[in-house]
């Protein structure tokens, strides 16, 4: 069993709360940046739209914990909340940044998904550590549940941009 610090307590004990807002927020925003790439085709508006999408998401999923939480006499509920929120936020402007650096929009869209994976295997990784669990079961789920809504979200992008005749 690890030595769990004071800390590593707390997060094991709000690790759900984190994997809430961190998978939500990876599920979410790899689906919508992937579909606004092929919608839009322009890295300004893209930021923009991810943006707006990813910081109200994270104040909706934070503010849904919270609620969650109040059900839950273990937890705290606004610790709970900002957990989740911040683990949603973070994960939000590691995702948008490739589009604010790359101006290739197909690149910018192959490096978001390289710094998903990074972000799930690191998170999966630590999480293993401090609660002594296997790494791959859990990596590869997360993984494969965020690169199907990501690859779904694609083709609706490119369906609609198509059907609805959208040029940006």
């Amino acid at each position: 069993m690890p030595n769990l610090t004071p800390k590593n307590k707390e997060i094991k004990k709000y690790s759900g709360s984190m994997i809430l807002g961190l998978n939500d927020a990876l599920v979410e925003l790899t689906g919508a940046l992937a579909g606004l790439t092929f919608a839009l085709q322009n890295n300004k508006i893209i930021v923009v739209t991810g943006l707006i999408i990813g910081i109200a998401a994270s104040l909706s999923m934070a503010a849904s914990e919270y609620l969650s939480s109040k059900e839950e006499k273990h937890k705290k509920p606004l610790k709970s909340a900002t957990y989740t929120g911040i683990a949603y936020l973070i994960t939000v402007l590691l995702l948008i940044s490739p589009y604010f650096l790359i101006s290739n929009i197909y690149t910018a869209l192959i490096s978001m998904l390289i710094i998903a994976i990074l972000i799930i295997a690191f998170y999966n990784l630590y999480m293993a550590k401090i609660k002594n669990l296997k790494f791959w079961p859990k990596f590869t789920q997360m993984l494969i549940i965020s690169l199907t809504v990501a690859l779904i979200s694609f083709l609706v992008g490119y369906l609609i941009r198509i059907y609805v005749g959208v040029e940006v």
